[in-house]
């Protein structure tokens, strides 16, 4: 029996062909194709589009000041929102960035509604939500955003801490 060859068994007739890579490569052609082009067309390597027109040496286009201005903010002092007995004051000296001029104009028409509406939320502040670095990070996102609701339609793009006083 040792000369004997071992049975074959059912469907063992051989190798099969291998089609595993095959539709492999099928599958991953197209996705290739797709995303290169998309690339290419990004890149802006690809002839259809819109062409950019050519810069005349006479006439250069006229660009917007994108430097940011800042207007200062008048000093705001308002009492906390205490529990107790105890009262507590903030004193506020900042300044807001804006991203042009007119925005500048804007804002500094809207102060009084400004200092208004910061003066209105920083009444109703506890003392411990002003604490480390991440109660100012939140103190600086609510006043940008009551900035941009007063100096509408300027955008106001930062609020500036010059001094933060609790006691």
């Amino acid at each position: 029996m040792a000369g004997a060859k071992p049975e074959k068994q059912e469907g063992d007739e051989g190798a099969p062909p291998k089609k595993g890579k095959k539709k492999l490569v099928l599958m991953l052609l197209p996705l290739l194709l797709i995303g290169g082009g998309a690339a290419a067309f990004f890149a802006g390597l690809l002839p259809f589009g819109k062409k950019a027109e050519p810069l005349s040496a006479e006439a250069p286009p006229e660009r917007e000041n994108r430097q940011p201005v800042f207007v200062q903010m008048p000093e705001i002092v308002a009492n906390l929102n205490t529990q107790g007995r105890r009262t507590a004051f903030i004193r506020l000296r900042s300044q807001v960035e804006v991203a042009g001029p007119s925005d500048a104009a804007a804002l500094t028409a809207a102060m009084p509604r400004l200092v208004d509406l910061f003066t209105t939320y920083l009444r109703e502040m506890r003392p411990e939500e002003l604490r480390g670095s991440a109660g100012t990070h939140r103190l600086r996102e609510e006043l940008i955003a009551r900035a941009n609701i007063a100096a509408a339609p300027a955008r106001v793009t930062d609020v500036l801490f010059t001094e933060i006083i609790v006691q």
